[in-house]
Order: structure tokens, then C-alpha cells, then sequence
């Protein structure tokens, strides 16, 4: 059902998208009220993450099917190093990714802003994990407000080895294999939906509607898949080779 702008009630959205989460169930699009502007969905998703006691300042970036740049928080966070498990759930998704840390503010601005500065604003650059489920059956299919409301399916990032600052220009087509139990569930060139995997970042950077507390200094943004959307069959060890680079993180 669809109700409209005045009756959308963005806390009882989140209440229910909350109650999916922590069930690990999912219901369909059409079982919801739907966000009708970035507005209403950008409220639910920040009621869902108060709900949800989210309190890291790590976030991934994408764009709308309308060409929208949006933002969601990162959740559980998990560090490699000091041990990561993610609680599994029947149809969890995968992506390795490139995550970077910024080391200076990206203020708001009339003017866009160029690579070479969104690269000068990076302090450093990771491998990282997200895992995917979300409590809407179609994820983003149908309604991607609804979508963007459930925290763009995030389920949890874990993150993993510094890399050189050049891997944002060389990752493009390196070799990157995945095993799920020893089990090869990737094995080909990396490479980022947008060819550039600053694409997002740089998108919402020029974002006049983004908060003005967004961007900091010291805030780690995740930038999209290496390896597509992989379906995790089952729970277990998930190593991650990216070229000489590896990490691991359990799901279950």
C-alpha cells in the first residue's frame, strides 16, 4: 500500500524495518507505507539507525536510479584485526570493496569538487567486506526510497588490511579471488559498477542536500563492490585475496 505525503510516518517505517532486522525475516514492497521523497526515506533510515543504537562513523556511498547521491551507515563495524564475525542469514549478500578514511573535510561548496582533491582529502585506503540483507524481499527493486530507508541492505562491514593510496587508481582489473569454506565463490579481475571507485564519493561530496556534518575528517566511506553481489549459500570463513593482500571474517 502507498500512503501519502501528509500520513507517511517515518518512525513507524523504521519500527517495522527494525522488527524485520532483528527477526531475519522480509516482506514485500507492497506490504509497506513508502517513503515519497529523499526527505521521508533519509528520516526513516535515521530513526531505523537510532533504533539500532548504530553509533560508527563509517558509511557507504551510491547513487539513485535518478541519479541521487545517497548515504547509509555501515553496521555492525568490524575491524579485521581484532576479530570479525557477522551474523549470517538465508539470501546474504557479499561484496569486497575499497574503503577510504578521510583525513581532511569535505565541506559543502558552490564549485564541484575535482578528483585530485577528493584523492588529497583521503588519509588512507583499506580493503574491506559488506555483508547484505534486507528486510524488504525486492531489496531496492520496487521502491529504492524504500530501499535507501532499510540502510541500502547494509548488514554489517567488516574492515580489513591498509593499502597503498594508488590502489584507487590501479584496482581496476587486478586479480581479487574470494572463498567461502575454501570454496571459490570469485575469481577474476576486480572491478568497480562505475569503472572509478571514487565515482560515489565524488557524487555525494558535490551533493547540496547532504548534512553539513557529513564528510569529516576521520570518517571511513566504503565505495562499491570489486565483485558484484554474491549470494553467501551458506555461513562460514570468507578469505578475501586481492592480489597480495587478504582478508578474512567469518559470517554465522
Amino acid at each position: 500500500m502507498t500512503d501519502t505525503a501528509a500520513a507517511f510516518d517515518p518512525r513507524a517505517l523504521a519500527s517495522r524495518l527494525n522488527n524485520l532486522r532483528r527477526a531475519g525475516e522480509q516482506a514485500p514492497t507492497a506490504d509497506f507505507a513508502l517513503p515519497t521523497d529523499l526527505r521521508h526515506a533519509m528520516d526513516a533510515q535515521n530513526f531505523l539507525a537510532a533504533a539500532e543504537t548504530i553509533s560508527s562513523n563509517a558509511w557507504k556511498v551510491t547513487v539513485s536510479p535518478d541519479g541521487q547521491a545517497v548515504t547509509a551507515p555501515l553496521s555492525p563495524y568490524h575491524e579485521a584485526v581484532s576479530g570479525a564475525t557477522i551474523p549470517w542469514h538465508a539470501g546474504m549478500k557479499f561484496e569486497a570493496e575499497i574503503a577510504v578514511r578521510l583525513g581532511k573535510d569535505l565541506p559543502h561548496r558552490d564549485t564541484p569538487y575535482s578528483r585530485a582533491e577528493i584523492i588529497d582529502a583521503i588519509d588512507s585506503v583499506y580493503l574491506g567486506a559488506e555483508l547484505l540483507v534486507s528486510g524488504i524481499r525486492e531489496s531496492g527493486a520496487l521502491s529504492f526510497l524504500l530501499f535507501l530507508a532499510d540502510r541500502l541492505g547494509n548488514s554489517g562491514y567488516v574492515l580489513g588490511p591498509a593499502l597503498p593510496k594508488t590502489i584507487i587508481d590501479t584496482v581496476g582489473g587486478a586479480p581479487l579471488k574470494v572463498t567461502l569454506n575454501g570454496a571459490s565463490i570469485y575469481d577474476g579481475p576486480a572491478g568497480h559498477p562505475k569503472g572509478d571507485v571514487l565515482t560515489w564519493l565524488s557524487a555525494y561530496a558535490d551533493d547540496k542536500q547532504r548534512p553539513d556534518s557529513s564528510l569529516k575528517s576521520g570518517a571511513l566511506i566504503t565505495t562499491g563492490t570489486l565483485c558484484g553481489a554474491i549470494v553467501l549459500s551458506e555461513p562460514g570463513v570468507i578469505e578475501i585475496a586481492l592480489g597480495s593482500d587478504r582478508l578474512q571474517l567469518t559470517v554465522g
